[in-house]
């Protein structure tokens, strides 16, 4: 781990949506801005959408976190479901028990839970993130449960929080009673070239260490255009870079070194774009190939190996090789073992035609009669008649 040598206490680049090290840019303040409003004063729908790995999930957590005591909440992450699966995951988050309970039974559940909560001086939000994957239908499900209200207030606040394939969905003609109800509405936009490098240092002052590295001219230039500026994607390349820049045993991070880094990205992972004029993209398939390859390279760092980046490539060229041997290996045996089962199949079919055969001509000739010309009856003769 790179911690110690660059003074610091925890990773500053990290991919968690951790609250301690959220970043006030200017998108971000006035998404925050908006999102406390609209909980603050009761706004009915709340709609916050952004790029992926733009930062959502945090500001969420973040006012999650400042949520007064009299709030209830239920939050939904999983939106890959059914109709009747979304509302079991609502109600559960809730504290109502679904467990074989059918739609109706469990929306009749939470239509009494927070005429309940009502009641007792409670308000009650419900924040659905990752809802680009909600259906038109579930979106006009989830509206409906949104009529329940008294002549002041709303029973239920709703936050819908997604990727920029949400708006397309609430924009189509069927939707537009939804779009009526949504109050408060926010697209959060990637950072600036400038607020990309304060976001840099300002992740390691809050790992302990603002000047845990230097930069040389450019260095900020590079990681910006490869990122455009989105976070998650600055939080990859720079723990790559760290990482990269202990294993060589040094603090400053050259313009040599980020270009070799984004190269080997670019090269291998094929992830981002090739140039800054167009959005960075990170699948969460593609980030899980990434971090196994960042984790291989903090273990070599932490075991203080004299290894460099380019002593990695080469084992992990002789590890890809010795397990295409192995596979191949594995192939040959099987073959040979199938080659031996054939080989046995056939022989026993032999064995069994030839008993058959050695069977049939030991079979007398019916009635007694002899065969013409004093010649014994021949194999056909025998099966036919």
């Amino acid at each position: 781990m790179y911690l110690s040598f660059f003074g610091l206490h925890s990773k500053p680049f990290q991919l968690l949506p951790d609250p301690e090290f959220f970043f006030l840019s200017r998108e971000h303040k006035k998404t925050l801005t908006y999102l406390s409003y609209g909980i603050r004063f009761n706004q009915g729908f709340i709609l916050i959408t952004g790029e992926v790995g733009i930062g959502k999930t945090t500001i969420i957590r973040k006012v999650i976190k400042e949520l007064d005591g009299d709030v209830r909440l239920a939050k939904v992450t999983n939106t890959r479901v059914s109709s009747d699966q979304l509302w079991a995951l609502i109600n559960d988050d809730f504290g109502l028990d679904s467990t074989g309970k059918d739609k109706i039974r469990m929306l009749k559940d939470l239509t009494n839970f927070l005429v309940g909560e009502y009641a007792a001086g409670r308000r009650c939000i419900l924040f659905i993130d990752e809802a680009q994957n909600l259906s038109a239908g579930l979106l006009e499900e989830i509206r409906l449960i949104s009529n329940l209200e008294t002549d002041k207030s709303k029973l239920l606040q709703i936050v819908l929080v997604g990727q920029p394939e949400l708006r397309q969905t609430i924009a189509q003609p069927e939707m537009r009673q939804l779009r009526q109800r949504i109050n408060i509405s926010c697209h959060l936009n990637a950072l600036s070239r400038e607020e990309t490098e304060e976001y840099i240092f300002h992740r390691l002052e809050s790992a302990g260490n603002r000047e845990a590295a230097t930069f040389d001219s450019g260095t900020m230039e590079a990681i910006y255009g490869f990122s455009n500026g989105i976070p998650r994607l600055i939080n990859i390349i720079c723990d790559f870079l760290f990482l990269s820049a202990f294993a060589d045993e040094t603090k400053d991070i050259s313009t040599e070194l980020v270009k070799e880094v984004i190269g080997e990205m670019e090269r291998d992972y094929k992830y981002w774009s090739n140039g800054p004029a167009e959005k960075a993209d990170l699948d969460e398939g593609g980030m899980q190939e990434l971090l196994i390859r960042i984790k291989k390279l903090e273990i070599s760092a932490s075991e203080k190996s004299p290894v460099r980046i380019e002593d990695n490539k080469l084992g992990e060229r002789i590890s890809i090789a010795e397990s295409a041997l192995e596979d191949a290996s594995k192939k040959m045996h099987a073959g040979a073992a199938r080659l031996d089962q054939l080989e046995k199949s056939i022989q026993n079919r032999f064995d069994s035609m030839q008993g058959e055969m050695e069977r049939l001509r030991g079979i007398s000739p019916l009635k007694g009669k002899k065969a013409d010309n004093g010649r014994k009856p021949g194999l056909w003769s025998k099966i036919f008649n």
